[in-house]
C-alpha cells in the first residue's frame, strides 16, 4: 500500500494513535519503536480496543498463527512505521494551501513560537505546536492537528542530531521561517559548533532552494554567516530576507531597544525603511516576561506579525498579554519569595543569559540556584568553569550550585557559594533553612529536577 492510498485510509479513520492505552472508536494505531519499547508488541491489542487498522513494520504478527484471519486482515506492514508516519503527514499537511512559520534554534524557540502564535492569532486561526513536540515524532502529530478552519500554522523544530532539520523541513515543508540563535548545545551528538550550525541552517537551506522567505536577526553574526557565504553559493539565489534586531543597521525593518528589567521586559521598536526614507514612531510594550534576551524573541513576532499584515497596534497588544506557563522566563510571586523560574532547560548560552539578565534586574537581594548543564561532552568542564566564572563578576547575594560538575571547577572568588551534589540536598537545605524575601533564579537542565523547587520556595 503506497502512501497516497494510506492517506486515503486516513481521510476515512481521521485519527491516529501511537499509544496503545488510547485507542479511540475506529481510529489507525501506527506502531512506533523508542529504546525500551516496541509498538508492533501491541498492535493486536490496539484493534481488540477499538482501533480500525494497525501499521505495522514487523512481519512476525502476520506469520503468527494464534493471530486470528479476521485480525491480520486489519494490519498493514510498512517497511518503517516512523517514516510512514512522517509520510503520512506530509501528505495531510499538502492537503491545506496555507502559510505555515518553520522555527528552529538553541535557545527560545518555544517563546518565540507562543509569541508569534500569540501575534497570529489577532488577526488569523492559528494551530501551533503544542508544548515542546518538535521532534520527528511531535512535528507530523502537530501537522495532524491542521484542518479546515487553520489560516496559518507554526511549528517548532528541535534537533540533537545532524540531519534532523533537514528531515523535519522535508516533512512539514514550511513556507518561511528563522533560526532564533545557535549555540553550543547537545555537543555530544551534533559533534562540534559547526555541526550544530549546519544542522539548525538546514531550515534555510530548504527556504532558499524554493525562494521562500527568511526572519532574520541582522546582529547575530553567526546566523548571518548562515544566510550567506556557501550557503548563496550554493542555491544561487537570495531570497526575501526580512531583518530584525537591535542595532542601528540600515537593513534591519524591525528594531527595538531594551528601555527597562524591574522585573519585566519592557522595550520599545518601530519600522524602518531606510531605502524609502521611513522610520515609524517608537512604540513602547510592557511585557510580562523576565529576561532583557527576550527581546530578540519579541522582535522576531514582530516581524512575522508584520509580514502578515497584523496591525501595530494588534502586535503590541499579543505582546503585552502573552503571560509565559511553561517554566521559561517566568516571575512567581509566593508568599515569600520572588521566583524567576527558567528550569526547564539550560546550555551555556541560555545560561550566560539569565545570569546577564539577573544581574542587570533592579532588584535585591539576589540569590541563584543554578543547575548543571548536560549533552556537553568534552567541553563540560569548559563550559561550567565559565558559568563560575561568570557568577565571581555577577555579584549575586546567595549562589547554589547543582551538580557534580560544579564540584571539579575553581569557585575560590565565589565566597558565598554552595555545592549541591543533586536536587533532593537542595530540597532538604531549603526545609532546614526557608529561605525568604528574595529575588531567586531558578534554571538548569531538566534532568537536575529543579522544577520541583518553586513550590518550596
Amino acid at each position: 500500500m503506497d502512501i497516497k492510498e494510506l492517506y486515503q485510509l486516513y481521510q476515512q479513520h481521521p485519527c491516529i494513535t501511537t499509544d496503545s492505552r488510547n485507542c479511540p472508536e475506529g481510529s489507525i494505531f501506527l506502531a512506533l519503536k523508542g529504546a525500551s519499547f516496541n509498538g508492533n508488541q501491541f498492535a493486536v491489542q490496539a484493534l481488540e480496543k477499538g482501533c480500525s487498522y494497525a501499521i505495522i513494520d514487523e512481519s512476525d504478527i502476520l506469520d503468527n498463527p494464534d493471530c486470528p484471519e479476521n485480525q491480520k486482515q486489519h494490519l498493514i506492514l510498512v517497511n518503517d512505521c516512523l517514516q510512514t508516519y512522517k509520510d503520512l503527514a506530509r501528505e495531510h499537511r499538502r492537503q491545506f494551501d496555507i502559510p505555515m512559520v518553520g522555527i528552529t534554534g538553541t535557545n527560545g524557540k518555544t517563546t518565540t513560537k507562543e509569541l508569534i502564535r500569540a501575534v497570529l492569532a489577532e488577526e488569523y486561526a492559528v494551530m501551533a505546536t503544542e508544548g515542546n513536540f518538535n521532534n520527528d515524532v511531535g512535528v507530523p502529530k502537530t501537522l495532524f492537528r491542521l484542518d479546515k478552519n487553520t489560516d496559518i500554522a507554526v511549528v517548532e523544530m528541535g534537533a540533537s542530531h545532524p540531519g534532523d532539520i533537514k528531515t523535519l523541513v522535508e516533512t512539514a515543508e514550511p513556507t518561511c521561517g528563522l533560526i532564533t540563535n545557535v549555540g553550543r548545545a547537545h555537543l555530544q551528538g551534533f559533534g562540534s559548533f559547526e555541526g550544530v550550525c549546519k544542522t539548525k541552517g538546514e531550515l534555510y537551506d530548504f527556504l532558499m532552494a524554493r525562494d521562500l522567505p527568511i526572519f532574520v536577526n541582522r546582529d547575530n553574526e553567526h546566523l548571518m554567516k548562515m544566510v550567506n557565504g556557501e550557503r548563496l553559493t550554493v542555491h544561487g539565489q537570495k531570497p526575501d530576507i526580512y531583518y530584525y534586531g537591535q542595532s542601528d543597521n540600515p537593513d534591519i525593518l524591525i528594531r527595538g531597544e531594551v528601555i527597562s528589567c524591574a522585573p519585566f521586559l519592557k522595550f520599545r521598536w518601530r519600522e524602518q525603511d531606510h531605502d524609502a526614507g521611513y522610520t515609524s514612531d517608537w512604540m513602547e510594550v510592557q511585557t510580562q516576561l523576565i529576561g532583557a534576551y527576550n527581546l530578540d524573541n519579541m522582535l522576531a513576532a514582530i516581524i512575522v506579525g508584520y509580514v502578515n499584515n497584523i496591525p501595530f497596534d494588534k502586535i503590541n497588544h499579543a505582546l503585552e498579554h502573552y503571560k509565559p506557563t511553561n517554566n521559561r522566563s517566568q516571575l512567581t510571586e509566593t508568599e515569600h519569595n520572588h521566583l524567576i523560574v527558567d528550569a526547564y532547560n539550560a546550555n551555556p548560552t541560555s545560561m550566560k543569559a539569565a545570569i546577564d539578565n539577573f544581574k542587570r534586574m533592579e532588584v535585591s537581594p539576589k540569590m541563584a540556584i543554578l543547575g548543571k548543564m548536560g549533552e556537553l561532552g568534552d567541553v563540560s568542564d569548559e563550559e561550567h568553569q565559565k558559568v563560575v566564572d561568570m557568577l565571581a563578576d555577577a555579584g549575586f547575594d546567595e549562589v547554589w550550585l547543582v551538580g557534580d560538575e560544579y564540584f571539579s571547577t575553581h569557585h575560590s572568588p565565589l565566597t558565598n557559594l554552595r555545592l549541591f551534589h543533586d536536587v533532593e540536598e537542595v530540597k532538604a537545605a531549603i526545609a532546614q533553612e526557608q529561605p525568604q524575601h528574595r529575588y531567586i533564579l531558578i534554571k538548569g537542565s531538566n534532568s537536575v529536577k529543579l522544577f520541583q523547587l518553586p513550590e518550596l520556595l
